[in-house]
C-alpha cells in the first residue's frame, strides 16, 4: 500500500510539472524510488496511474467538504465560504488534489476526467440549496451562477497560486465580499467572507 501511495504522489508531481503527455513512467518510478517493475505491479499503464491520482484527489476533496458542526450563526452558507477557503489552500499545497481537480491542463484529453471538480460543483449546488432551505438566501439568488463562479475560481487559483500563494485567501475573501450582497436574505446575521477560524481545514482521515 505504501508503494502505491508513493507512486500516486510521484505521478501527480510529474504530471503537474511536465503534463500528462510528456510524463514518462520511468520518470515517475525514478521519482518514487522504485523500479519500473514495481510500478507495473501496481499500475498497468500511465492512464491507470492517472486515474488513481484522480480517485485519490476525490478522497481528499471529500475530507474538505465532510459534514461538521456548522459555524455558529452562519449555517450552510458560512460553511460554503469556509470550504472555499479550505479548497483553494489545499489546491495550492496538495499536488494530488490539484492534478485531480483539473488544475493541471489537458489530463482530461487522455481519458482521465477531473471527477473531483464535478464533485465540488455538485457539493456547492447542494450546499446552496441547504442554505436556501435555512432561509439564508434571497429568493432571487442566482445559485447556478454562483456555483459556476466558485468552480471557475477554484480551478483558476489552483493553477495560479503556486506563483502567488500569499494572495489566495485575499482573492477568495474579495470574491465572497462581492457575492454575499446578491445572495444573503434581508435581516440575516452578517457572514464572514474571510472564513471562520478553522476555515475549511481538511478533516483528518478516519482511523
Amino acid at each position: 500500500v505504501r508503494t502505491r501511495e508513493v507512486l500516486i504522489e510521484s505521478a501527480a508531481q510529474t504530471f503537474d510539472e511536465q503534463g500528462f503527455a510528456r510524463a514518462s513512467l520511468s520518470a515517475i518510478s525514478a521519482r518514487a524510488g522504485v523500479s519500473n517493475g514495481a510500478l507495473h505491479h501496481h499500475f498497468a499503464s500511465k492512464a491507470a496511474l492517472a486515474r488513481a491520482v484522480a480517485a485519490a484527489a476525490e478522497g481528499r476533496l471529500t475530507r474538505i467538504t465532510a459534514p461538521r458542526p456548522l459555524p455558529a450563526g452562519g449555517g450552510s452558507l458560512q460553511f460554503l465560504i469556509d470550504a472555499t477557503h479550505g479548497l483553494v489552500q489545499a489546491l495550492a499545497e496538495d499536488v494530488v488534489l490539484r492534478v485531480g481537480f483539473g488544475a493541471t491542463p489537458h489530463l482530461d484529453r487522455f481519458g482521465v476526467p477531473a471527477g473531483s471538480r464535478r464533485l465540488w460543483a455538485r457539493w456547492v449546488a447542494q450546499t446552496l440549496e441547504r442554505a436556501r432551505r435555512e432561509g439564508a438566501l434571497r429568493q432571487d439568488a442566482p445559485a447556478e451562477t454562483v456555483t459556476a463562479t466558485l468552480v471557475a475560481l477554484t480551478l483558476g487559483l489552483g493553477a495560479l497560486e503556486r506563483e502567488a500563494p500569499a494572495r489566495r485567501a485575499d482573492v477568495v475573501t474579495l470574491l465572497w465580499s462581492l457575492l454575499l450582497p446578491a445572495l444573503v436574505a434581508h435581516g440575516r446575521a452578517p457572514l464572514v467572507p474571510s472564513g471562520t477560524p478553522d476555515r475549511g481545514a481538511p478533516q483528518p482521515p478516519a482511523g
